[in-house]
């Protein structure tokens, strides 16, 4: 891919950033210089949370390193953490688990200047309209002064700061928690940053001291249909139904709750409440937003997870997955697209076709699904 792409596209984008009230003095200091990132555009293909299993996911998230330094930055920031709970009624382990896969608790902030980063993947991805919006509030956040261009730095996909805000995030949920005129997500001192995370899932309704699920132990010959988000039943409905909590118990009673099977049927499952959802605001991948939960759950003294995964499985390619996609698709099963991402539209496919086909239907996306889809020959 040449570097033309992304000139080209900036000179088109000009005219619609100056429209959306850039200053041209704003644009001409932070697009200077501006080319296309090779680095990005190869992590963009290469996203952990949708090319590893859950459980080499999970291994890396919620590593012993990790917990130890999550439980440290407790301790450390105690009378941050208990201002900011107490402001935003979010509770502080889940603000320092995102914190702690976002940055590891700030030593990797990242190096990607942020502007060559949206401007790569506006010009770029398919995806390019989100980005150029998330390019002009990163714009709108120069201009305000609110950092440098040089200062300006993140992640591949234009996330900033602590806990990786993109930038229209910011605009509208960043706060100024220490006070000193700045809502610095950027700087060494985390403050602001933790803050604004805490806002951030407040805004989504976050549900203080209800858990994101519990891991449970499904009843031999649980019906796997009434697995997936689409299906919601109290408590004591899943308890009349056999499932029972991992390590014992009752269940919790939160309200209505759904069971996620993250490794399939043969892997560990969880009943699922409203803050898992909010969670999802922040990364829609289920393997991120069990890594958040598990790890703020560790953090706090809570045990591993007790189900053994099915290690034996790999995860699925990029290509195998939008094979997987088309071919469901050509079955009479939409999975919305073909982008090699198993999400929650692919997981409903795939969880119609096994029941058609008198498999488990855990929606599960395994090389075995994909060879008996290839057996067929993509017909039903």
């Amino acid at each position: 891919m040449t570097q033309d792409i992304v000139q080209d596209w900036l000179a088109a984008f000009r005219p619609r950033a100056l429209a959306a009230g850039i200053s041209a003095g704003t644009l001409d200091l932070a697009l200077a210089g501006v080319t296309l990132r090779e680095d990005v555009l190869k992590k963009e293909r290469n996203q952990a949370e949708f090319t590893r299993t859950i459980w080499d996911y999970l291994d890396r998230a919620v590593s012993p390193t990790r917990i130890a330094a999550g439980v440290a930055a407790l301790q450390t920031h105690a009378d941050l953490l208990n201002r900011i709970e107490a402001r935003y009624s979010v509770d502080r382990q889940i603000v320092v688990a995102i914190w702690g896969l976002e940055s590891n608790f700030g030593a990797v902030r990242g190096d990607v200047p942020t502007v060559a980063a949206l401007a790569t993947l506006a010009a770029t991805n398919r995806r390019g309209a989100y980005f150029e919006g998330e390019l002009i509030a990163a714009l709108r956040i120069l201009q305000a002064g609110d950092v440098t261009v040089a200062g300006m730095q993140g992640s591949w996909a234009g996330a900033m700061g602590h806990t990786q805000f993109m930038p229209s995030n910011y605009l509208t949920l960043a706060v100024d928690f220490d006070g000193d005129g700045r809502r610095d997500i950027w700087g060494d001192d985390p403050s602001d940053a933790l803050a604004s995370t805490a806002a951030y899932l407040a805004r989504w309704e976050w549900r203080k001291g209800q858990p994101w699920g519990v891991e449970i132990v499904l009843p031999q010959g649980f019906d796997y249909r009434l697995s997936g988000d689409k299906v919601h039943k109290l408590s004591t409905e899943w308890q009349a139904l056999g499932v029972t909590k991992a390590g014992g118990g009752d269940l919790p009673d939160h309200g209505a709750a759904w069971v996620l099977l993250p490794g399939g049927a043969r892997g560990a499952a969880f009943l699922i409440w409203p803050n898992f959802h909010v969670i999802e605001h922040y990364n829609r991948a289920d393997a991120y937003v069990l890594a958040v939960g598990h790890l703020g759950d560790r953090i706090m003294g809570g045990g591993p997870i007790q189900t053994p995964w099915p290690r034996d499985l790999r995860a699925l390619t990029q290509a195998e997955g939008m094979d997987l996609q088309r071919r469901l698709t050509d079955a009479g099963f939409d999975t919305g697209g073909a982008d090699g991402r198993i999400g929650p539209r692919t997981q409903s496919a795939i969880r119609a076709y096994q029941t058609a086909m008198g498999l488990v239907p855990d929606g599960f996306a395994s090389s075995d699904l994909l060879h008996h889809l290839r057996a067929k020959g993509g017909q039903s």
